[in-house]
């Protein structure tokens, strides 16, 4: 007797199913389009920029107008000393200052602790396991945005406040020396003031204390220190609120500790530089 096997009959008319196709990894650019939508979902970003810029515009109008209203009894040295210096900062105040940078940090801030707060920064991370490259893209959409928060401030600010002092045939253009330069300052102050705000609210990610703390370093530290003294210039002109002053004087003024612009400017750099690391790398290290 001969013993033949038999293998099982392959089915026909079937085939296997492919293995499905990996999901694409996201893009850089789909990252920054999220982010974006996020932001302009919230009706409070429109209502922010606008009656922000509104305030800031009001409190640089009414410095300048009180300063048209007391032209006339001002001397004739009064007068020659207001222009470059005292119009410029007429265009843009210490109080217009402190309120975009409280405008744009509380935003930058805001833009980190809100996900916290609400536990939509688990999901985010699990949709995307790169940590970084989400917060990279927050940093880009935040930056944008105060930039223009920046802009319209600034360029609004300006123009009506230089309109109010040509009716007394003094005021700045834009083609004066430093000008340009300072109008820069305040633009930048937004989008810098902002990234401090996603830095500590990175680390703090409370509410409350991001504020206080970003408040502090922006406007309560620069206020108590001075130039009197070599210690205290050197962590005066380390901040940003002292860089901002240094480029808005357009005329040298006497210092006890004199610095120039570019100083300024590579103290907005490495302020900048340094908050965007931390936004974007400290995360890596942290649970969610």
């Amino acid at each position: 007797m001969t013993l033949t096997s038999t293998a099982p009959a392959t089915p026909t008319g079937t085939s296997r199913k492919p293995d499905p196709e990996p999901t694409p990894r996201a893009r850089f650019t789909d990252l920054v389009a999220s982010e974006w939508i996020k932001m302009w979902s919230l009706r409070s970003t429109a209502w922010t920029i606008a009656v922000g810029t509104l305030a800031i515009i009001g409190f640089n109008v009414f410095t300048t107008y009180d300063d048209y209203s007391n032209w006339p009894a001002w001397s004739a040295q009064e007068k020659a000393d207001f222009a470059p210096n005292w119009a410029m900062l007429d265009s843009f105040t210490d109080a217009a200052l402190l309120c975009l940078l409280l405008i744009a940090s509380a935003m930058g801030a805001l833009s980190v602790v809100s996900e916290y707060s609400t536990g939509q920064i688990r999901t985010t991370f699990t949709a995307v396991p790169n940590r970084s490259a989400v917060m990279a893209a927050k940093v880009v959409v935040v930056s944008v945005v105060t930039t223009g928060l920046g802009l319209l401030a600034a360029g609004g600010s300006f123009w009506s406040t230089q309109a109010i002092l040509s009716a007394r045939d003094t005021g700045l253009s834009l083609t004066d020396p430093g000008v340009l330069s300072a109008l820069a300052a305040c633009v930048l102050a937004a989008p810098l003031a902002a990234l401090v705000g996603m830095a500590v609210g990175t680390i703090i990610r409370a509410s409350a204390a991001t504020m206080g703390t970003s408040f502090a370093l922006l406007l309560l530290v620069p206020m108590g220190v001075s130039d009197d003294h070599h210690s205290s210039a050197v962590i005066d002109h380390a901040l940003p609120y002292s860089a901002w002053a240094r480029l808005m004087q357009i005329a040298d003024k006497p210092a006890h500790h004199p610095w120039s612009a570019e100083g300024a400017w590579t103290v907005y750099a490495v302020w900048a530089v340094a908050a965007a690391a931390i936004t974007i790398f400290a995360v890596k290290r942290r649970d969610q």
